[in-house]
């Protein structure tokens, strides 16, 4: 069983951008959601998918499982989705040894722009750069269970946790 550990930020500026190694298209949708677990299916470029399974109460760890299934597969039981369908571009920026990755929402959360960061421990250190803003790991509606499940388009994006890029 994997451990995911990881701590989420907003971003405040376009700063990372020049030092971005990747780009990925995500298209995830959540098939089934529950306080502590759920199940999602992701769709990388058209050309791989993946079903995942998270368990735990934390925002910092989690159990995760994560299986690569045929596209069509995902596609099947993206119809099948709770809520809204999460599409964004995922950037893998390096830093430090770790690699950040930037989430540019595109679709329905089009404007909201969050960083994450897997960490080997819950003790390991991390030093954010400057382009990292606020720290929201634990705030669940930056989860992409909650944004799949809940309309909070208003909040986050027109309200005051908009960061314009």
């Amino acid at each position: 069983m994997a451990k995911e550990i990881e701590r989420k930020f907003l971003v405040r500026s376009q700063d990372w951008r020049d030092k971005a190694i990747s780009e990925a298209s995500l298209i995830q949708a959540y098939i089934a959601v529950d306080e502590n677990r759920n199940v999602r299916v992701r769709v990388k470029d058209g050309t791989k998918a993946f079903l995942t399974i998270k368990i735990g109460h934390s925002a910092l760890v989690r159990d995760e499982f994560e299986y690569e299934i045929p596209v069509s597969d995902a596609e099947e039981l993206g119809r099948a989705a709770i809520g809204i369908i999460i599409e964004k571009k995922r950037y893998r920026v390096p830093h430090d040894g770790k690699i950040i990755e930037v989430d540019v929402y595109e679709g329905f959360y089009s404007g909201l722009v969050v960083a994450e960061v897997e960490l080997s421990s819950e003790d390991d250190a991390f030093n954010p750069p400057p382009w990292l803003g606020e720290e929201v790991t634990g705030d669940r509606r930056y989860s992409n269970m909650i944004l799949a499940t809940q309309d909070l388009a208003p909040e986050l994006i027109n309200g005051v946790f908009h960061q314009a890029l």
